[in-house]
């Protein structure tokens, strides 16, 4: 674990160096990413932003990020696919010429886990949630290498805290297949300067936690910061964890 070299208030040491950043978030809902995506736009960062989330409270922090961010762009489209990541990946990263660093959100929810009746729904479940992740990972580090740009993408992959044994072992699998997916993308991607890490669920339930986790938004939004500035260019093929709250 490498949280001991993330601090929780990074934002004084990377501001000047993110003013004007090209930065990419996807899957940003009205509770979801929401710290992630006001922390690069106070920075004055340049957004391209993805949701599917059309709620009041959504369209309210769409209104303060135009505010604060340096430009913003906004995208509706379903990504939930690898091909339609891929298409999206695509566009957005020519918006601003090429992008600096991508926050791409995927989510499994308690209706979801419950569903899984047998190894072969949960195998589908998280195929279905990593393939778009996977897929802007790809496009986004393509479109990187064209531009002689380095670059970061942190995957997130969350869910709702553990509270028994089958939704701990629901979430170690999903880690573990996170995980995966993490390490070959950032061999792949190393010699040309473009770092990938993750975030992944906790795997831990009825007080079993060791270790140091993200515990909330602001966390991960601080370890997007830190990822995304000079003082995370040592960090690829990392998966960390996410202490089971819903950020």
């Amino acid at each position: 674990m490498y949280m001991d070299r993330v601090g929780t208030s990074v934002e004084s040491d990377v501001s000047s160096e993110l003013a004007r950043a090209r930065i990419l978030i996807t899957g940003l809902t009205g509770i979801a990413g929401v710290d992630v995506a006001r922390a690069f736009a106070d920075l004055k960062a340049r957004l391209v932003v993805h949701t599917t989330d059309l709620s009041p409270e959504l369209v309210e922090l769409a209104a303060l990020l135009t505010q604060s961010a340096s430009e913003i762009r906004l995208h509706t489209l379903d990504i939930s696919t690898a091909d339609s990541a891929a298409k999206f990946a695509q566009t957005s990263a020519q918006t601003y010429g090429g992008l600096d660093a991508a926050i791409n959100m995927a989510s499994i929810s308690s209706a979801e886990i419950r569903a899984i009746r047998a190894d072969g729904d949960l195998e589908a479940l998280v195929s279905a949630k990593l393939a778009p992740l996977a897929q802007l990972t790809r496009v986004i580090a393509n479109r990187m290498c064209v531009v002689l740009s380095e670059g970061m993408v942190l995957n997130v992959l969350k869910m709702p805290e553990p509270h028994d044994g089958r939704t701990a072992a629901i979430a170690g699998y999903a880690r573990t297949a996170l995980a995966s997916m993490i390490a070959r993308e950032a061999r792949e991607w190393a010699g040309k300067g473009i770092r990938i890490n993750g975030v992944g669920p906790a795997t831990y339930y009825d007080g079993s936690r060791s270790g140091s986790y993200l515990a909330n938004e602001p966390d991960v939004a601080s370890l997007a910061l830190h990822l995304a500035s000079r003082r995370g260019r040592s960090l690829s093929g990392h998966v960390f964890d996410a202490g089971g709250l819903d950020f």
